[in-house]
């Protein structure tokens, strides 16, 4: 390696699993493009001859300034967020492996099944598309970042309707693409939930009404009997309401280094899991 690299201070970086490194530029020290130059060149040199293959460069707000110097050696955009730009560079021989941008929105639909009155929540929208179409719909929405599907689609219902519910299963599931922004793609899972509180307060922003409806009513709605894809929705909800279909319920567990995880499973197979778990927790 050049000895004039070693005279010139290198940015530390974060190794990972994959052979690659990650530089968390700090917002706190403000730099020179031309300095930061310098040192990215040094630090690639370094990099390259320790046999390192992506690199990714963390770039906050406050350091918007090196955007272009960035891109001018080698780097592209990754993927943005509110508060950071994310770069990366691929700077082996061999063939670039970088994992694409998160390229999927997840979407969720809860079915809000009162089994005492045999009626459905459903809502009609101010906006979007079903704006002034007199469509009755289940209530809908977008899993927040880092949030379970069973979190959310409850936080979305109650959100909505003021209506709190127990997530129960998911019922099915489907996926679209070039559906958000024209390029990502939207996985949407339809729940099941069931209701702890009955009075409606409407989400004023964006529900126009919200009530309950018998079952047959909200499955015969034309736009329902129209449109395939609703039809078949509609149809899963109800022989879920008549009992007649089985879901994937979730079962709590941790990934493999800790962290809190669901998964999800047939509902029979799921109880078992649970069983066989307090089966062994209790014989401690």
């Amino acid at each position: 390696m050049d000895t004039r690299v070693q005279q010139i201070a290198l940015f530390e970086g974060e190794a990972d699993n994959f052979n690659g490194v990650t530089v968390n530029m700090d917002d706190n020290e403000p730099m020179d493009a031309a300095v930061f130059t310098q040192r990215l060149k040094a630090s690639l040199c370094h990099w390259k001859y320790e046999g390192k293959k992506g690199i990714w460069i963390k770039l906050p707000l406050k350091l918007a300034n090196l955007v272009e110097a960035t891109v001018n050696e080698g780097f592209r955009y990754h993927h943005a967020e509110p508060d950071y730009l994310m770069l990366v560079s691929w700077i082996s021989d061999i063939p670039d492996t970088i994992p694409a941008n998160a390229s999927h929105v997840i979407g969720v639909g809860a079915l809000v099944f009162n089994k005492d009155t045999k009626e459905v929540l459903v809502v009609q929208e101010k906006s979007g598309y079903f704006k002034d179409k007199n469509v009755w719909k289940l209530p809908t929405g977008v899993v927040n970042q880092g949030e379970d599907i069973c979190t959310g689609v409850a936080r979305e219902v109650e959100e909505e309707t003021g209506i709190t519910a127990d997530f129960v299963e998911v019922l099915s599931f489907r996926q679209s693409h070039k559906s958000f922004l024209k390029t990502k793609s939207d996985m949407f899972f339809l729940c099941v939930l069931s209701p702890q509180s009955y009075e409606i307060t409407e989400q004023k922003s964006e529900i126009l009404e919200a009530k309950w409806m018998p079952v047959q009513e909200y499955v015969n709605q034309p736009w329902n009997q129209k449109n395939e894809m609703f039809k078949f929705m509609a149809n899963i909800c109800q022989k879920k309401c008549d009992d007649e279909y089985l879901g994937f319920s979730n079962v709590e567990t941790t990934t493999s280094s800790g962290k809190k995880s669901f998964m999800y499973c047939n509902t029979d197979h799921a109880d078992r899991l649970k069983a066989t778990r307090d089966q062994a927790s209790s014989s401690l």
